[in-house]
């Protein structure tokens, strides 16, 4: 992973098998022009194998050739799934790159030429025209597209069914040279992160760390390629996210300048101070040797909480309690040192026998739980970073909600769904009218959404909304303002993370030889249609057990009696 050679990004080969391996597969979060779900949906359709492929894509996915189905009839004709047509044999010239599709300006442009015989200025004025939306102008273009094609040879009504084409799609599309410098854009971005994703993560989350929406996306890319997001940590962050290897594994450590209150000033003093005399081996000696400017009581808080001082072995709790009369010590010897005065407990510093007595301030041996510190490290990183409220819970709360929250983004506006995750930085407000209202941020693994209880509805469910709260929201998607997407709530149900994992199982006792096909789909569809926490077991006889999959966990009080009726009384166990 570590690189021996410089990259020289303008010159990297084009036909890398890891890069279309990663197109082909859509793990696109992070490359550029490919993030949105629609947009990775094509690219699993189209499985793209060249570079033309990706350029196809981005020209694709727009207005003017969506509206005609084209990038999926692309991706068709490109794997074999239809044949490769042509409106007219004079087109497969300029069409055949494309499977018989027109996707660029420039080949409206060739079109118009050869079809009805437009000057190069002529066919230009044509993609104006259409771009323009004027509908005079086209009307004008129509007609002499028409008579220009009439005049070739080419039927009247061939002609008009043509442009009827070529009007809608010059709306909205792109020029070729346009999309191959996008595209190769889109590649290298694609290659980095085939090739070096620990590296390409790490550069992706520096480059978002002021804009928390988008590093939980790049956070949770990174749970997904199984690469760990380390704690920021004063003996070994860098300034900005950085790489830490060990044998061969990455991992991504976070910058010391994206925790709250810190900053590049002071983490860059930090880092100084780490280079120029070795790791520090405690917090005494970090207060001892870093600039005093780090020394303020909002930064060491926040470093604290954020986890920058775990790796000495300092309780987080424990080290909050005792930070502040250490660092006035730390500042009083410095400022003595300066002044030339010399503590009877400085003798033997320099000759380097153990000092005569040891001041140093204890840090008591106590530690926050874990809801408590995920709390606190959460306000200071933005994100959870060494923990997760929903970690290890996430196939059980799938169960409670019809999507993820990131799914939503791709919805319409006004769409209704349910989705669940923890409830974050909760406030609550008053309208004009003097009315209580609340907001809130839902956060599940992979994405937050803003959350709105209108007055009406808070009255209902405002004694279920709690901080760092387990819930599953029903409500309506708000994408009226396009500055943001929200999420207006209807309903609020509270989920008990331990209900939701340790429901007791439920056991099916259906011996092999009766387990047809039939009945398999049968069992299939009750676990279905009643999802719930507890986990299902098929005894099959002779001792042999099979545990079905967490996406048939079952709910206990509405399958049983459906189960009961479909494989006997006694064959379901509770």
């Amino acid at each position: 992973q570590t690189c021996a050679l410089p990259i020289y990004i303008d010159a990297l080969p084009l036909d890398d098998p890891a890069t279309f391996d990663l197109l082909r597969r859509a793990d696109t979060i992070g490359v550029f022009q490919l993030e949105g779900g629609p947009m990775r949906a094509l690219l699993r359709a189209m499985a793209p194998t060249h570079f033309e492929h990706v350029s196809a894509v981005l020209a694709l996915y727009r207005p003017g050739p969506m509206a005609q189905n084209w990038h999926t009839e692309y991706a068709e004709r490109k794997n074999g799934k239809k044949p490769v047509i042509f409106d007219h044999p004079d087109l497969e010239e300029i069409l055949g790159p494309t499977y018989g599709l027109m996707i660029y300006q420039e080949q409206l442009m060739r079109v118009s030429q050869k079809l009805a015989g437009y000057s190069l200025e002529e066919a230009d004025n044509l993609r104006k025209a259409t771009g323009k939306k004027i509908r005079a102008l086209i009307a004008k273009e129509r007609e002499k597209f028409v008579e220009g094609c009439v005049a070739n040879g080419h039927e009247r009504d061939f002609a008009e069914r043509y442009f009827d084409t070529i009007e809608p799609f010059a709306d909205y599309s792109f020029n070729k040279s346009h999309t191959v410098g996008y595209g190769y854009i889109t590649y290298q971005t694609a290659w980095l992160k085939a090739n070096y994703p620990v590296q390409y993560l790490a550069a992706l989350l520096t480059s978002v760390k002021t804009n928390l929406d988008k590093a939980a996306v790049y956070l949770n890319d990174c749970r997904q390629h199984d690469i760990p997001v380390l704690v920021p940590d004063v003996k070994s962050s860098r300034v900005d996210f950085s790489c830490e290897f060990s044998d061969a594994a990455g991992a991504i450590r976070f910058g010391l300048s994206a925790v709250r209150n810190v900053g590049e000033g002071v983490a860059s003093l930090i880092v100084a101070a780490r280079e120029e005399d070795g790791p520090f081996a405690d917090f005494h000696d970090f207060c001892d040797r870093v600039d005093p400017t780090v020394l303020n009581k909002r930064a060491i808080e926040s470093l604290i909480n954020g986890g920058a001082f775990d790796s000495m072995g300092h309780p987080r709790k424990g080290l909050l309690a005792a930070f502040e009369p250490i660092v006035d010590a730390a500042v009083r010897r410095r400022r003595e040192r300066d002044a030339g005065t010399m503590s009877l407990f400085d003798l033997g510093e320099d000759s380097g026998a153990a000092p005569v007595f040891d001041d140093r301030l204890p840090i008591p041996d106590v530690e926050f739980d874990k809801g408590e510190r995920l709390r606190a490290e959460k306000e200071m990183l933005g994100l959870y970073i060494s923990d997760h409220p929903l970690m290890g819970v996430e196939h059980a709360l799938r169960r409670h909600a019809e999507c993820a929250v990131v799914d939503l983004l791709e919805l319409e506006d006004g769409t209704m769904r349910s989705v669940a995750g923890v409830v974050t930085g909760l406030a609550r407000k008053y309208t004009k009218k003097g009315d209580q209202m609340a907001v809130f941020t839902l956060e599940d693994l992979e994405s937050s959404i803003e959350v709105t209880v209108f007055p009406r509805t808070l009255t209902e469910i405002g004694h279920k909304l709690l901080d760092d709260g387990v819930v599953t929201v029903k409500g309506r998607l708000d994408k009226r303002d396009e500055s943001r997407v929200g999420f207006n709530v209807l309903d609020v149900q509270v989920l008990d993370v331990l209900d939701i994992v340790d429901a007791a199982p439920l056991r099916l006792r259906v011996p092999a030889t009766s387990l047809t096909e039939a009945r398999v789909r049968q069992i299939k569809a009750i676990l279905s249609e009643h999802p719930g926490a507890s986990p299902v077991f098929l005894h099959l006889g002779q001792g042999k057990v099979l545990r079905l999959g967490d996406e048939f966990r079952v709910d206990l009080d509405r399958a049983v009696g459906e189960l009961r009726m479909l494989l006997g009384h006694d064959a379901v166990v509770l």
